[in-house]
């Protein structure tokens, strides 16, 4: 084999090296699923969405079923608005609930799907009721040193 072919080949390994990295941060993400696919969309309101971000999954039963779209303040509410785009192949029912969840202790936030019992799905443009927002960590951590300082200052002396 020539040196030329040598080099042929290292080059080739090289776009093929590139194409993986490619490859890999567009998994890393999210944005190589759900791409203009046929699908629908629905809104859900939140009280508050602590960390979530556009294109974070929307999952059901761990297996992920769409994405969100577009995150916005509604100013009369003054609730966050989420805007979902969910795979049309999964229909939920009209009275599914959302939820905001996190990925392990510290990691980034999805919303969950959890169908309810209704025998009409959620259509084109619907939205989801039933909500639950973001548990922030560091409000749950402050709550409990606050408790805690609380206690302290309140037992008697002896």
């Amino acid at each position: 084999m020539g040196k030329k072919g040598v080099e042929t080949l290292v080059g080739l390994f090289v776009l093929l090296g590139i194409a993986g990295l490619v490859f890999l941060s567009l998994q890393a993400a999210n944005l190589a699923s759900f791409g203009g696919g046929d699908s629908y969309v629905v809104t859900a309101k939140f009280d508050n969405i602590g960390g979530l971000k556009a294109r974070a999954p929307v999952r059901s039963a761990g297996v992920n079923v769409g994405r969100v779209t577009s995150i916005r303040l509604d100013p009369t509410t003054y609730q966050g608005v989420v805007t979902l785009e969910i795979d049309r192949t999964v229909k939920f029912p009209k009275d599914s609930s959302a939820r905001i969840l996190t990925s392990g202790l510290l990691g980034d936030q999805y919303i969950g799907l959890e169908p309810g019992p209704s025998e009409e799905n959620l259509a084109d443009g619907g939205s989801i009721a039933q909500t639950q927002s973001a548990v922030v960590l560091e409000s749950l951590i402050s709550q409990f040193l606050f408790n805690k300082a609380a206690d302290a200052g309140s037992e008697p002396s002896k």
